[in-house]
């Protein structure tokens, strides 16, 4: 039996123009985990990231209930791990004018998977713009990530930041990790649960010299954006201050381990109606 639980994911129209593909992995000991693609429809309409890889997700046809996968004319893909990328190779045959906007290190890792076509490729890194035609998008690198090739953005526009990993937090339940608004969540239960994510994803927090790492606050800062749409949290408008506040205490939030052999046995142990069976490995 797996160690993740997924359920199939829901569809949330923000605004006229914002879809989110909402849903989730239940991670034992951690919690569900909220796994996030959007939609922008703009005058070239945006797909950023494009979900799990599960076999039972089919991530163009959930996008079909939003826009017609045909019209898609970009991919932002914030980082190429894999919960980000499970439909991306599929929309591409589905959508033969879309672009994927990544960096060269972010084509580079998608590749090892599949080569990515180069003429399919649009190369963008933090602090450039593209036009989509009625908005400008700007990329930014968030303060927390966990792939080098991260890269999320600024859509001047509607004032909307799309922050990748950035502001994450497992939630207690399916429901909540794919609710409509993060304020479904008791504010301390977020902010512990964001502690937690950001020590499970960016563990490197940890170590870093303050005065640089809040220098990384700015450009939300600069932008205040009122609507903060992050890949693992829900829908958060109205709290981009509070966000921030939480994340200025991450490098001295207690350090994730995760759990060891013993506690995998026991786990596994546990999926088992009679507590026992034969789990292969190890000689036992």
């Amino acid at each position: 039996m797996p160690l993740q639980k997924v359920r199939p994911g829901t569809v949330h129209r923000l605004r006229p123009d914002i879809s989110v593909l909402a849903d989730s992995l239940e991670v034992p000991g951690i919690g569900h985990i909220p796994v996030n693609a959007f939609v922008l429809l703009a005058a070239q309409p945006v797909v950023v990231d494009t979900g799990l890889g599960l076999p039972d997700r089919n991530f163009v046809e959930t996008l079909s209930t939003v826009l017609d996968p045909a019209d898609v004319r970009w991919i932002w893909l914030t980082h190429p791990d894999r919960d980000h990328t499970g439909g991306i190779f599929d929309l591409l045959a589905a959508a033969p004018e879309a672009r994927v906007v990544t960096t060269f290190i972010g084509a580079g890792i998608l590749s090892c998977e599949r080569p990515l076509p180069l003429d399919r490729a649009y190369l963008l890194n933090p602090g450039e713009t593209m036009d989509i035609g009625d908005r400008t998008l700007t990329g930014f690198r968030p303060p927390l990530f966990d792939n080098p090739a991260t890269v999320g953005f600024f859509d001047d526009h509607s004032g909307v930041c799309f922050s990748s990993d950035c502001f994450g937090a497992p939630l207690p339940t399916a429901d909540l990790a794919q609710a409509d608004d993060v304020r479904d969540v008791p504010a301390d239960d977020l902010r512990t649960a964001q502690l937690l994510w950001a020590t499970v994803d960016s563990p490197w927090v940890r170590t870093v010299d303050m005065d640089k790492f809040l220098t990384t606050f700015q450009p939300l800062k600069d932008r205040k954006p009122d609507l903060v749409l992050s890949t693992h949290l829900p829908p958060a408008a109205g709290i981009t201050g509070s966000l921030l506040d939480t994340l200025t205490t991450a490098p001295d939030a207690p350090p994730f381990t995760g759990p060891d052999q013993a506690a995998l046995e026991q786990m596994l142990a546990g999926f088992e109606p009679d507590g026992g069976g034969h789990r292969g490995g190890g000689g036992h």
